[in-house]
C-alpha cells in the first residue's frame, strides 16, 4: 500500500523536520547541499564542524535521492548532490548538470530488516525465511520500491531471494527510508527495510536479519559538485572525505570506500 498523503507528511516532519525541496539560493560563502535523507545524522554533525573551521554556512535539504534529482532537473539552485544510489547521478552527468570532474563516490551502506524490541532475531535472510508469516497480519514498511534506492535495493533482495511475490501487497510504501524507519519505530507496522546506518541510530528499532550483498545492487553513495555549484561546495565535498568526516561515517554505520 501506499500511505496517505497526511500521513506521509506527519512522518516526514517527525522524522526529518520541515524539508525544502526548493530552497532559495545560497548566498556568498554558503553551500545549499541536496543530501538523500538517510544521510541526515551524520551531515547534521558533519556540517557544523566545517562550518566553526572555513565560516561557511552549510544548509542540508534532506529527501529521497529521486526527488532532489528531479529538483535539480528543474533548476533548483543545490550546489553539492549527494545521493544514495549511482542511477540518480548518472542521470545528472548524463544531463551535464553536475560537474563529472568532481564526482566520487563516498560511501556505502548495507540493507537490514528491521522490527520492534519484541521481534524474534533472523540473523541473514535467506529464501526459506517465511517473511508473510512473520508479518502476520501487519505491512512491511519499505521507500518506495520502484523509485527510492532503498526501497529498489529493498524490492531485488527480496525478489532474488523469491520472497517478494509472498508480500508484495503488504509492502508500506514511503516517501524515503527514514519515513519506513518511522514507522517501524512508532509500531505501526511489525517490520521494515532500512539501511544499517538508519537502524543504528534509533533506538526504538532493532535488526532483525541481514541481507547478503550479492542479492542487490552495490549500495554505493556518490557524492558531486553541480555544474552552478561554487567553489565553497567544492571544499565540503573535501572535507566529506577527510579523516574527522569519515570517522563520524563509519560511527553511523556507513562503509567507507576501501576499507
Amino acid at each position: 500500500m501506499i500511505l496517505s498523503l497526511a500521513r506521509r507528511c506527519a512522518i516526514t516532519t517527525l522524522v526529518l523536520g520541515t524539508l525544502t525541496l526548493a530552497p532559495i539560493r545560497a548566498g556568498a560563502g554558503e553551500v545549499l547541499v541536496f543530501a538523500a535523507a538517510s544521510l541526515k545524522n551524520a551531515l547534521d554533525e558533519i556540517a557544523p564542524i566545517f562550518e566553526q573551521q572555513t565560516g561557511h554556512e552549510v544548509t542540508v535539504s534532506y529527501a529521497a535521492s529521486s526527488v532532489l534529482a528531479r529538483q535539480i532537473q528543474l533548476g533548483a539552485p543545490a550546489d553539492l548532490f549527494i545521493s544514495a544510489n549511482v542511477d540518480w547521478m548518472d542521470v545528472l552527468q548524463d544531463q551535464n548538470l553536475i560537474d563529472a570532474d568532481s564526482r566520487v563516490d563516498l560511501l556505502g551502506n548495507e540493507l537490514v530488516l528491521i522490527g520492534g524490541a519484541g521481534q524474534d532475531q533472523i540473523g541473514r535472510m535467506q529464501p526459506n525465511v517465511d517473511l508473510s508469516a512473520k508479518l502476520g497480519s501487519g505491512h512491511l514498511a519499505m521507500a518506495l520500491v520502484d523509485a527510492v534506492p532503498a526501497g529498489i535495493y529493498g524490492k531485488a533482495a527480496l525478489q532474488n531471494l523469491g520472497l517478494w511475490e509472498g508480500v508484495q501487497t503488504r509492502i508500506a510504501q514511503t516517501d524515503n527510508v527514514r519515513a519506513a524507519l518511522a514507522l517501524v519505530a512508532a509500531g505501526a507496522v511489525p517490520l521494515g527495510i532500512v539501511y544499517q546506518s538508519d537502524a543504528q541510530v534509533e533506538d526504538r528499532v532493532q535488526v532483525v536479519a541481514s541481507f547478503p550483498p550479492d542479492l542487490h545492487p552495490p549500495i554505493i553513495y556518490p557524492a558531486a559538485v553541480t555544474a552552478s555549484g561554487t567553489t565553497e561546495a567544492d571544499a565540503f565535498l573535501n572535507h566529506l572525505q577527510s579523516d574527522v568526516a569519515r570517522e563520524v561515517f563509519e560511527q553511523q554505520g556507513f562503509a567507507l570506500p576501501g576499507r
